[in-house]
């Protein structure tokens, strides 16, 4: 008799996190990449700033389209249910500071949030 069960992969490994961004890099949100740029100095920001690793560590993820394609680039702060938009460089430093590392979204580039998250 022949043991033809499949072996279970490994499990992946992921530390802690405090939240996680998510940043549309999506064709229709920008259309000269503006968001994959922004996207791509996140790390650099992220250590700057202390939130690389530890308690505020932020996890950051590249999506693909979330629907909303207007006032690009989007970025989503989970678990928090907040959506930002207009996402520019002077933009991006407030939400990573005032949000990120303070805990106090930025209320005026707000355009959504879910109705889990706090008022």
């Amino acid at each position: 008799m022949t043991d033809n069960t499949i072996p279970m992969p490994e499990k992946p490994k992921m530390g802690d996190y405090k939240r996680h961004l998510l940043v549309c890099t999506g064709p229709r949100c920008t259309e000269n990449g503006e968001a994959q740029a922004l996207f791509e100095t996140l790390g650099e920001k992220f250590k700057a700033v202390g939130i690389d690793k530890g308690e505020l560590r932020v996890k950051r993820t590249r999506t693909h389209c979330f629907a909303t394609c207007k006032s690009g680039p989007i970025m989503c702060v989970q678990p928090d249910g907040v959506w930002y938009y207009n996402v520019n460089e002077t933009n991006l430093q407030r939400i990573i500071d005032e949000h990120l590392v303070g805990g106090r979204p930025v209320e005026e580039l707000i355009y959504h949030r879910s109705a889990c998250s706090a008022p």
